[in-house]
């Protein structure tokens, strides 16, 4: 699994402009799947995120979690995330998970996140949608399952 994550100040999603999701101050995770995930990631990945020490103290320092701030997730399936564009112009994604292997992975994460007691909006999957966003900061992370695979650790 591949997480881009975003500190927002509020953020909200829309399908054919009507609103499907939306929070104040939290994070937006833009998450994709890939046919080699296991609920065993999704778990780790939403306790990763939920625990991640990104939010500025009175001395700006990260020190607090989202969970931390009492703040609040908004979860949007992202296939794109594994493209390939080594070759040619248009982008390949085949590395993406398919649908029916991709969904039920995607709702555990949520479900896994919401465990937390944080709310957690989230985007329609396998629609196309409008995500609008203020990035506070800005602060934008990678993260990636398949680094903890490889590593053999957390």
């Amino acid at each position: 699994m591949r997480a881009i994550i975003q500190r927002v100040s509020e953020a909200q999603v829309s399908v054919n402009a009507v609103s499907v999701g939306q929070i104040r101050q939290g994070l937006v995770v833009l998450l994709g799947v890939t046919a080699d995930d296991t609920l065993a990631e999704a778990e780790y990945l939403s306790e990763k995120i939920v625990a991640l020490r990104i939010f500025s103290d009175a001395a700006g320092n990260f020190a607090h979690s989202v969970k931390d701030i009492e703040g609040e997730l908004l979860v949007v399936s992202q296939f794109t995330l594994y493209a390939n564009t080594r070759k040619g112009r248009r982008p390949s994604f085949t590395a993406a998970a398919e649908a029916d292997k991709a969904q039920p992975l995607y709702e555990h994460f949520v479900a896994c996140c919401k465990r937390h007691q944080i709310p957690v909006a989230t985007g329609q999957f396998q629609a196309s949608m409008a995500v609008q966003l203020i990035n506070d900061g800005p602060v934008t992370l990678i993260l990636d399952t398949a680094e903890r695979r490889t590593k053999g650790n957390g």
